[in-house]
């Protein structure tokens, strides 16, 4: 069982890029709440507890929006679904939350992580990812952190296709088109391919 976070966030009342730059002076990031039922709430939120939990959440994974407000706290499982970052600076500048239902699938992105040494490296070929993501749909609390890719068995001019991936029970890859998410290429075609 995963633990479960949680960011405690507090409405804003002022908007517009002068009351945003000052929340920013102040270490606090402007961000909004939305959810699938029309809900809009603008807030700010100091920018370190948001930058931890960005690094263990990521925006794939669901914690618990603490909404403070005059009737009390209100708690909402969230996403983090967009964050604008500073072009120079690493700093956070504005951040938007969706609050999701646990019982309604949702759609999210989550990382490719490949293990083992492909059969096809060792006879002198290169192994490529084509896709560091994979958009997934589940329950969200049973997002998986990576979908890990065992690539032992690619031989050269190989690939795994996003339909054959394993994903946990309740988890389905959605695509369009089969894609090649890894595969084995002779570093000679690499190269011509540079060339051309």
């Amino acid at each position: 069982m995963k633990e479960q976070l949680s960011l405690a966030v507090t409405p804003r009342a002022t908007k517009g890029k002068g009351a945003c730059r000052r929340l920013r002076v102040e270490n606090l990031v402007p961000g909004i709440f939305y959810d699938s039922k029309g809900t809009n709430i603008p807030v700010m939120v100091p920018e370190l507890p948001l930058t931890k939990l960005r690094e263990k959440t990521g925006s794939s994974h669901v914690f618990d929006l603490v909404i403070e407000s005059e009737e009390g706290p209100q708690t909402r499982p969230s996403l983090i679904w967009n964050v604008q970052r500073h072009p120079t600076k690493p700093r956070i500048t504005h951040v938007d939350f969706y609050g999701v239902d646990l019982e309604k699938v949702i759609r999210v992105s989550v990382p490719v992580v490949v293990s083992g040494k492909a059969k096809g490296v060792v006879l002198g070929g290169k192994l490529e990812i084509f896709r560091d993501m994979v958009e997934v749909e589940c329950l969200p609390l049973s997002v998986p952190d990576k979908v890990t890719i065992d690539v032992t068995a690619l031989d050269t001019n190989e690939n795994i296709v996003v339909s054959e991936l394993v994903l946990p029970e309740g988890v389905k890859a959605v695509y369009e088109d089969n894609y090649a998410v890894v595969g084995v290429v002779f570093e000679a075609e690499e190269e011509a391919k540079a060339e051309s």
